[in-house]
């Protein structure tokens, strides 16, 4: 079975920095495009930050500076290092992948992760 594997999450100090991590796990050949996603409460879900297969990347505003995304392809893990945390990047973060390829030809679109959960205090 595929999934996608989070950690990282936690409680921090504004200011301070924090490493989410996310594996794509089982019968998983490679990962197409991978992204992290926030959801607070009373607020939609934002996209954070999205790296594609080749490395290119994107940010949302509010994170530009401060998050990094990056990969490693030969463990199907994407992480995302968070510095200057703020008490307004305190969410619910979500892995995301559109494509994650499998053996056999198996192919799963649009997969998730659980969620960590970041807190941020003031």
């Amino acid at each position: 079975q595929v999934q996608l594997v989070e950690s990282g999450g936690g409680l921090v100090q504004a200011g301070g920095s924090l490493r989410l991590s996310c594996a794509a796990t089982g019968s998983v050949l490679r990962v197409n495009a991978m992204a992290w996603y926030r959801l607070a409460p009373g607020k939609q879900r934002e996209l954070v930050a999205r790296i594609t297969s080749g490395g290119s990347t994107n940010y949302a505003d509010s994170v530009k500076g401060r998050f990094t995304i990056s990969r490693d392809n030969t463990k199907n893990t994407v992480y995302l290092q968070m510095n200057n945390l703020k008490p307004e990047d305190t969410a619910v973060y979500y892995c995301n992948t559109d494509l994650i390829y499998g053996v056999g030809d198996s192919r799963y679109l649009d997969y998730w992760g659980q969620g960590t959960q970041v807190t941020v205090s003031s």
